[in-house]
């Protein structure tokens, strides 16, 4: 925010709804039951030189509910898949058919269910930070612009009020967003 410049609210209300919509797809990587095209996302290749996503080497199907295929475009490329997903932490098993793969999605224990409500909610705790974080530039760029004469103390006050509205969503709806997640982990 530049000097002598009112504090526009919205940006701050953005920033924290960039912040739940990242939860979202932290969560997509996180694996349930079912077989998910976005199981795949985070996991990065080694190709050309450099580390790419999987999407950028091949293309990543759900053929059925408990499997999913990968197509690689290049045969030069396929054994680096197969490794970059073994060695991914999702515990999947690809099978290399050709310049295919065929992973399949095995059940989840118990064991690793839990461990995965765990990785949820840290997932979800690092995003209440990031929300709690644009609060408080939020709060300090008001007393800044309240000190520098910009606003009034009452607009500040009003500001800060509305400010701590929009964290109170987007920290509820974060809290949503872990227990479906948490509900949809835990299903048999």
């Amino acid at each position: 925010m530049a000097a002598g410049e009112k504090p526009v609210l919205a940006k701050y209300r953005d920033r924290m709804d960039k912040a739940v919509a990242a939860l979202k797809e932290e969560f997509g990587s996180l694996r349930t039951g079912r077989a998910s095209a976005s199981l795949l996302d985070q996991v990065m290749v080694e190709a050309y030189g450099s580390m790419v996503p999987i999407s950028q080497v091949g293309s990543v199907s759900v053929p059925e509910p408990r499997s999913i295929s990968v197509s690689v475009w290049d045969r030069g490329v396929v054994v680096s898949v197969e490794k970059a997903i073994r060695s991914s932490g999702l515990g999947l098993n690809p099978v290399v058919e050709g310049q295919n793969l065929r992973i399949p999605i095995p059940p989840l224990t118990e064991e690793r269910r839990k461990d995965l409500a765990k990785l949820a909610g840290k997932y979800a705790e690092q995003q209440k930070i990031a929300v709690r974080n644009v609060r408080r530039d939020a709060n300090d760029d008001l007393k800044k612009a309240e000190k520098d004469g910009v606003i009034t103390q009452d607009e500040q006050k009003r500001m800060e009020g509305e400010i701590q509205k929009f964290t109170d969503e987007a920290i509820k709806r974060v809290d949503d967003a872990l227990k479906t997640k948490e509900q949809e982990i835990m299903q048999v």
